[in-house]
């Protein structure tokens, strides 16, 4: 874990502490229990003010879960669609407190198959008509659900597919690992102007659960999207969970941010390339202390 304390450096600590932290088992919940209750959080406990980050890209998150609009001239992008409760407060008045309508929404991009990330999926979809984009592993998963709404399923993504709009691409990458149909995005954005390069892993944390193969397909998703980075120049970070881009420290600062100030959000190319290479690295001492024991 040196090498991954190493590639944190102080900007990405709260990634470090998740995903070296495997817990070493999970407690089986026995055949007779009933299975708990699913209740929902009041909404001060989850609300976040939405905020404009780039020109083109917007955060319509919660406190912890990260959900992304990217405008374009032929519409919304969405990535990530939050839990089915929080949906319409943080992302569609989201959008209206923004100025935004969210009927312009085309399509909802989902990182992976998780409640999180997918319950307001069937939500956008039923209300606005916008297409569902998950790998496909993870529409199975998805269908398996019994605690969320589940989406009718749409378009599976593809790796490298591109959704193009007006004059932005967000591009997808299959990465799996943390679920077996994670997907990765690398948006393009602009802040006054000038032109930057978003990445975003898809799927972070690790298992009790995780198998060892899953942690071996992580780790080479993690290498190959390092070099994706690096190839294509990506130098935002941008997460489906707050603590790990520092989304509130990055938030507060913007509003802040004077006409001569550097946008929080971009932190160069190494910086992103070193955020992905701390999962990785966690996810390789992982690996060998289960075949060590």
């Amino acid at each position: 874990r040196a090498l991954a304390r190493t590639a944190a450096g102080e900007e990405h600590l709260a990634l470090l502490q998740t995903v070296c932290r495997v817990p070493r088992s999970v407690q089986p919940r026995a055949a007779s229990a009933p299975r708990p209750v699913r209740s929902v959080p009041a909404k001060e406990e989850w609300y976040a003010e939405p905020a404009q980050v780039f020109d083109n890209l917007y955060f319509v998150g919660t406190q912890d879960h990260g959900a992304w609009a990217v405008t374009t001239s032929e519409g919304i992008i969405i990535i990530d669609a939050l839990y089915d409760y929080a949906v319409e407060a943080a992302v569609v008045d989201g959008l209206r407190k923004l100025g935004l309508d969210p009927e312009d929404i085309t399509q909802v991009v989902i990182s992976h198959g998780h409640g999180d990330h997918h319950g307001g999926a069937k939500y956008l979809q039923d209300q606005f008509g916008a297409e569902i984009v998950m790998g496909a592993p993870d529409w199975d998963l998805v269908e398996r659900s019994t605690r969320v709404p589940i989406p009718r399923r749409d378009v599976v993504a593809t790796d490298e597919m591109e959704i193009r709009l007006g004059e932005t691409t967000v591009t997808m990458y299959l990465t799996p690992g943390h679920t077996a149909g994670t997907v990765s995005t690398m948006i393009e954005v602009r802040d006054r102007g000038r032109s930057h390069l978003t990445a975003s892993w898809g799927g972070t944390s690790l298992f009790a659960t995780t198998s060892n193969e899953s942690i071996q397909a992580y780790i080479d998703s993690a290498v190959r999207y390092q070099q994706l980075i690096e190839t294509r120049g990506a130098d935002v970070l941008i997460a489906n969970h707050t603590s790990f881009d520092r989304t509130p420290d990055k938030l507060a600062a913007l509003a802040d941010r004077q006409p001569s100030d550097p946008h929080p959000y971009v932190i160069g190319t190494d910086a992103v390339r070193s955020y992905v290479k701390v999962a990785e690295e966690c996810a390789r001492a992982e690996l060998a202390r289960r075949l060590a024991e």
